[in-house]
């Protein structure tokens, strides 16, 4: 019995689980099942309370939710290598970064779903406020590149880093981040040529 994913295509933290999966090799083991959790007739409550994508159905049938859970227990299941360095510095360094892409996503997301609400609903210094977070966050990354911190093994901050900016593109296209942050813009491109990254580019759904 194979894997369950509840997945959004244009999901970034769906998508650091699916990059996680092809570079564990078991992105054959995990069944994609489309979700919109917006959809008010959707069922993912079910499986998860929080209403959120990704949710993973494991073989043996226990539910696993969010992303960090989740690509936590695909790293448990490989043999070698693996995405979280067991013990000492690496193992911290990789958890930080996944922490930092991460909060950059949640305000990322927050400040597109406030964009689309409706004249006199929306908050621009809410939405100034989300950019600047964002742009910290980038700027911390910028510092992690030019040491050499994304560098070497493949981890899940590393993982965790491209697939936030690769949303941000994504979302917020006409926000170039690269000029002030040349040594992350250059980690990135090349990062972005990984075949796990290849194929998880996020798209719009049909």
């Amino acid at each position: 019995m194979s894997m369950k994913l509840r997945y959004s295509p244009t999901s970034p933290y769906v998508r650091k689980v699916m990059s996680a999966a092809h570079e564990l090799g078991m992105a054959d083991k995990i069944r994609t099942v489309p979700t919109n959790v917006f959809d008010p007739g959707t069922d993912i409550a079910e499986d998860n309370p929080l209403g959120k994508v990704p949710t993973l159905i494991t073989a043996g049938g226990e539910v696993l939710y969010d992303s960090p859970v989740i690509c936590e227990y695909l790293d448990s299941l490989a043999e070698s290598p693996t995405l979280i360095p067991p013990s000492g510095g690496e193992r911290w360094i990789a958890l930080r970064q996944q922490a930092l892409a991460d909060g950059m996503l949640d305000a990322g997301v927050l400040k597109l779903l406030e964009g689309r609400r409706p004249d006199g609903e929306r908050s621009p210094s809410w939405i100034e406020r989300l950019g600047k977070v964002v742009a910290r966050g980038q700027q911390a990354l910028e510092v992690e590149a030019d040491a050499g911190l994304l560098d070497g093994e493949v981890t899940i901050g590393g993982i965790a880093v491209g697939c936030a900016l690769g949303w941000l593109d994504f979302r917020f296209s006409g926000d170039d981040w690269r000029p002030p942050c040349p040594a992350l813009a250059r980690w990135f491109a090349e990062f972005s040529q990984r075949p796990s990254m290849q194929e998880t580019e996020p798209r719009e759904a049909k």
